[in-house]
């Protein structure tokens, strides 16, 4: 019988005693069959091999909300007078070899050694774009933040950092990461896997963080899928104030919408969440997908033109850039 090597829990309405899965959502898991199909049809659409960024020095606090873009998921969300850090990635290669696969184009927008104390990780899932082992021991080694993600995470973070701090939680679950701040898992449409043989076997999700009198969504990694999830998240939370919202790493579409929203699907998102403002992220730092890493920008913005959202409420974030709310 196959074993979960990463979590062991009880059944629910999204895991089957195995695996997680998406109810209700269409299915995220492809064939070698479906891969080799991809593979034989990418566009000849090369990124340059590197685009400058001068990164910036953060101030060691703020009372009210600063977003700066790290790169891809990585962002410093500072809120409240806390810091936190989303799916920290200072590694030159997303990829579990330190010599082969997908390679930042993008310096990180801060320099690691730059970067304030961080009081707590969001960990979205166990993907090498966003669980990047060799940033998680260089921040303990620094400053040993919380670090909240869905279940069975932990167990991969925990075998590199035994000492690691870590709230594994389940979607629904909140943890009260301070006075007053506190950390939702909430679901995404997803999956996750390390290598062979693990698929789904850790959680993915999402995080919405209420600190200070607002509401920030980190989305992770998601599909649009029914578009359930985000009309619930609504109902559950009331509007977000800011959401962050990936706009990149969707084609081909037959092959990655169930994962991936592209812009059209995070302006869908936006609204569904009735949120005052949007970060695009999760786009031009590492090439993973087929599109030409200026679209998602480009279809962003067309999009936000078309559908009369206000200009300047949801914007596509490059590393190094700053934003400042409230």
């Amino acid at each position: 019988m196959p074993r979960n090597r990463y979590y062991t829990g009880p059944v629910s309405d999204h895991f089957d005693g195995l695996r997680f899965f998406n109810p209700g959502e269409p299915d995220t898991d492809r064939t070698l069959r479906q891969i080799l199909r991809w593979r034989r049809s990418v566009p000849d659409n090369p990124w340059p091999a590197q685009v400058a960024v001068t990164p910036v020095v953060p101030d060691a606090r703020v009372e009210r909300l600063r977003v700066t873009m790290v790169g891809h998921a990585t962002l410093l969300i500072q809120i409240a007078g806390l810091n936190l850090l989303t799916d920290p990635v200072w590694s030159d290669r997303a990829s579990p070899l330190a010599f082969a696969g997908p390679r930042r184009v993008t310096a990180p927008g801060i320099r690691l050694e730059d970067l304030p104390p961080i009081d707590a990780v969001l960990l979205s899932h166990n993907h090498y774009d966003h669980l990047d082992i060799a940033t998680l021991k260089a921040l303990h080694q620094r400053c040993a933040p919380l670090i909240v993600t869905p279940l069975g995470n932990d167990s991969i973070v925990r075998r590199h950092i035994r000492d690691a701090r870590i709230k594994p939680g389940d979607w629904g679950d909140c943890f009260e990461i301070a006075p007053g701040a506190q950390v939702h898992i909430v679901p995404a449409t997803h999956w996750s896997s390390r290598g062979p043989g693990d698929r789904r076997m850790a959680l993915w999700g999402g995080f919405m963080v209420r600190a200070g009198g607002q509401l920030v969504y980190f989305a992770g990694d998601t599909g649009y899928g029914t578009g359930r999830i985000f009309r619930e998240m609504r109902a559950r939370f009331g509007p977000t104030d800011l959401a962050l919202l990936p706009i990149g790493a969707y084609d081909p579409r037959w092959f990655m919408a169930a994962q991936h929203t592209d812009p059209e699907e995070a302006i869908q998102i936006m609204r569904d969440l009735d949120a005052r403002a949007a970060i695009g992220i999760h786009w031009a730092t590492f090439k993973l997908t087929d599109e030409p890493r200026d679209e998602p920008a480009a279809r962003l913005a067309a999009g936000v033109a078309a559908t009369g959202i206000a200009p300047g409420a949801f914007v596509a974030m490059q590393p190094a850039e700053v934003a400042a709310f409230g």
